[in-house]
Parts: structure tokens; C-alpha cells; sequence
């Protein structure tokens, strides 16, 4: 059983007993934190998503330390300019371990959605029955093409011959 969770703004693929890094949470160390914005559930092969999110399915974690990530430097340079800047950064980090995913109220939204799929069938049916019946092939127009217009220069030449 895996779920997917929006934590602090970016969302995680989490499954029980799984320890997950997260950007800085306020919760203090050895604290229990749940998580509402679950957008999936897969409980073996039974697959429900929320639109965005799952009513009442909550992830349950444990914050276990906060920490800082590894140093990345940022370094900006221009050539021939004589321009170099270098900065460094660590993130700060909580480390969190997942010890429950549970979908209460994920059914229940699972079979509101299977309900209205048999009456769009039932719909569909009778539509599907009247279109061979009302449509006839249209007659095709033709349209007469028009003569291309003779150069006057040759016109008055013959008229000069017929003179």
C-alpha cells in the first residue's frame, strides 16, 4: 500500500515505515504530524484519487530530527570582465518516517463515482440508435469556372485585320 502526499509544498511517493526528507517542518522531534492532502491511495491494485485531494484520508508521521542538507555552491562568473561571485547553500531539512496510511472516506468517494457510470451508458444507447435515421448525404454544388480575359493588346489587333 503506497500513497501519494502533498508535504510543504512538493508531493512524495510514501509507504509505511518509509523515511522521507521534507523541506523544514515546525514540529519538534519525536512529534506525531498528519498530513490531509492525500492525492492517491493504492491498496493493492485498488487505486483511488482525489479530486485534487482524498476526503478524509490522512498520512501519519513521526518527525525523527531536523537536519541540513548537503552544500551546494553557486558560483557566477563572466569571462574576460573580471566578475566572479560564489555563494553556498544548505537546505534545511526534517526527517520524517510514515507509520500509517488510512483512506477513511476514500471508499466512500470510489463508489459515488462508480454509480453515474452505468446512466451515461444508458444515455448513449438510444443517441446512438436515431443518428444512422436523421442525417442524408448532402447533394455536392458545382460551380461553373469562369473564362480567363483576353489581352486587349491582341483584341485590337484583330479588330485592326478584320478592318
Amino acid at each position: 500500500m503506497y500513497a501519494i502526499v502533498e508535504i510543504a509544498g512538493q508531493q512524495f511517493k510514501v509507504e509505511k515505515d518509509q523515511q522521507v526528507y521534507v523541506h523544514r517542518l515546525e514540529n519538534k522531534e519525536g512529534e506525531v504530524v498528519s498530513f490531509d492532502e492525500v492525492l492517491l491511495i493504492d491498496n493493492d491494485g485498488n487505486v483511488v484519487v482525489g479530486a485534487p485531494a482524498i476526503e478524509g484520508a490522512t498520512v501519519t508521521a513521526k518527525v525523527l530530527e531536523h537536519l541540513k542538507g548537503d552544500k551546494v555552491i553557486v558560483f557566477k562568473k563572466k569571462r574576460r570582465k573580471g566578475y566572479r561571485k560564489k555563494n553556498g547553500h544548505r537546505q534545511y531539512l526534517t526527517s520524517i518516517q510514515i507509520q500509517e496510511i488510512s483512506e477513511k472516506g476514500g471508499a466512500k468517494k470510489k463508489v459515488a463515482k462508480a454509480k453515474p457510470a452505468p446512466k451515461v451508458e444508458e444515455a448513449e444507447a438510444p443517441a446512438e440508435e436515431k443518428k444512422p435515421a436523421a442525417k442524408k448525404p448532402a447533394a455536392k454544388k458545382t460551380t461553373a469556372k469562369k473564362a480567363a480575359p483576353k489581352k486587349e493588346s491582341t483584341d485590337s489587333a484583330e479588330e485592326s485585320k478584320e478592318a
